[in-house]
């Protein structure tokens, strides 16, 4: 049985559409409550900077409530964070309400289990199923509590400091950072500030509307242009919600999730601290795989999704994996993917080694890659339609074993995503358009 509304990442949406309101919202609260907390419990809320995550907020809190579960309001905090606070609090459950990188009218919902760690496909349906019933309001002496907490800011804070190492500092390092107006505009400066380093902070101005518009990890080029002009050792931006990075080197290049696994594994080699395989998605660059390979480090691939490469780390032993959009997971240091804690640890790598950053990902080659979105009416398998396939291993025999092609329907958007990789940059975005026009017009 698939999923009707929960995704790769919890539930997502245009806020006014099905199913992002905030009657929906309520139910989504009654039902969780009684699949996870039944007998009542403690639950976290928090959000990123949308306006709409108000709405949410208030949704959720009287679901809850009325279901008899008390309410922790966490207020505008990073994903992770809330993953964090989760466990920290000894709550029952976490939830963040956020759409990611998505635009400011989108939100989502998105749950994290008592150990801070996202739930099951399984518990999703278990949910899913209690959905159409309406919202429970338990007897009067059974009714939840809400209370705001203050201190989880600095609380995250703390936590995210103490993932760097205690014998080193950051004195006399500028670095540009970019909060993509999100939930980390607060804790990002704050703490890297805490730490010595000379911060300058774009996109640190939430207005309720302006998330993730022309700054942060998806768009970084105001962060290149940045630590070029002020001659910057580095660059680092979050998404909206803070559970993904991007970094930009001294030269202004942007460096992504599969550059960024390079130079944590590679140093992590080094020092004889990694541990089991490496993880990436099927998406993740054939460069890092080949590079990976020559240090003798293992290298494996799961399903797009930071569940998916949490679940690949777990059963392989691995503490390090991710994904090229800079969802990153580092297993020995937090339980879900965390821009600012990766971020850290990849400033400590290039302190201990006192290289920049453009020399630790110069080992790693990039293989021409190119993605293109298909918009679809509804979700569907591509790789269920004949002249899809048919297509697909044309253009494989073309790569002859060079490159690779995946095409996959997106987990948060109504789009079929065609990626192309390989050898030929002309070859490759040529395959990459044919792909997407044939899967456009089987699609329809």
């Amino acid at each position: 049985m698939s999923r009707k509304y929960f995704g790769t990442d919890g539930v997502r949406g245009t806020v006014g559409n099905d199913p992002m309101s905030a009657e929906f919202a309520l139910r989504l609260a009654s039902a969780a409550a009684q699949v996870l907390v039944p007998e009542g419990g403690k639950v976290l809320i928090g959000k990123d900077t949308r306006v709409s995550g108000y709405m949410f907020e208030s949704a959720l809190e009287a679901g809850f409530v009325a279901a008899g579960v008390d309410v922790l309001l966490l207020g505008p905090l990073p994903t992770p964070g809330i993953a964090n606070l989760t466990r920290d609090f000894s709550a029952d459950l976490g939830v963040v309400i956020s759409a990611s990188h998505n635009p400011f009218d989108d939100n989502g919902i998105k749950f994290f289990d008592g150990s801070g760690a996202k739930l099951s496909d399984d518990v999703e349906l278990r949910i899913e199923g209690l959905l159409k019933k309406p919202a429970i309001t338990r007897e009067s002496i059974n009714l939840g509590r809400a209370v705001r907490i203050d201190t989880a800011l600095a609380r995250y804070q703390e936590f995210c400091r103490s993932t760097f190492p205690a014998d080193m500092d950051l004195d006399g390092m500028k670095v540009v950072f970019d909060g993509a107006n999100g939930a980390g505009y607060k804790v990002g400066p704050r703490t890297l500030n805490e730490l010595g380093a000379n911060v300058i902070s774009i996109g640190c101005s939430p207005n309720g509307k302006n998330i993730n518009k022309d700054c942060g990890s998806t768009h970084p080029e105001l962060l290149q242009k940045t630590v070029v002009a002020v001659e910057a050792a580095v660059g680092v931006a979050l998404d909206g919600d803070g559970d993904r990075v991007v970094m930009v080197d001294e030269q202004g290049k942007v460096v992504d999730g599969d550059q960024l696994l390079f130079v944590l594994a590679s140093a992590r080699k080094a020092s004889g601290e990694l541990k089991g395989p490496v993880v990436g998605t099927v998406m993740s660059n054939l460069g890092l795989e080949h590079a990976l390979e020559k240090q003798d480090i293992s290298f494996r691939r799961a399903a797009v999704g930071d569940r998916y490469v949490l679940e690949e780390l777990r059963e392989s032993g691995g503490v390090i994996g991710g994904e090229t959009s800079g969802h990153l997971i580092c297993l020995d240091k937090t339980t879900t993917g965390d821009g600012l804690v990766i971020a850290l640890q990849v400033l400590a790598v290039m302190r201990e080694t006192d290289k920049s950053l453009s020399a630790l990902t110069a080992g790693m080659p990039r293989y021409p890659q190119h993605m293109l979105n298909v918009e679809i009416a509804e979700r569907i398998d591509p790789h269920e339609i004949p002249a899809i396939r048919n297509a697909v291993s044309d253009a494989e025999n073309e790569l002859d074993r060079s490159g690779r092609v995946v095409l996959r329907a997106s987990g948060t958007e109504p789009v079929i995503r065609v990626m192309v990789e390989g050898e030929d940059e002309n070859q490759v975005l040529a395959l990459a358009k044919r792909l997407a026009s044939i899967v456009a017009e089987s699609a329809t």
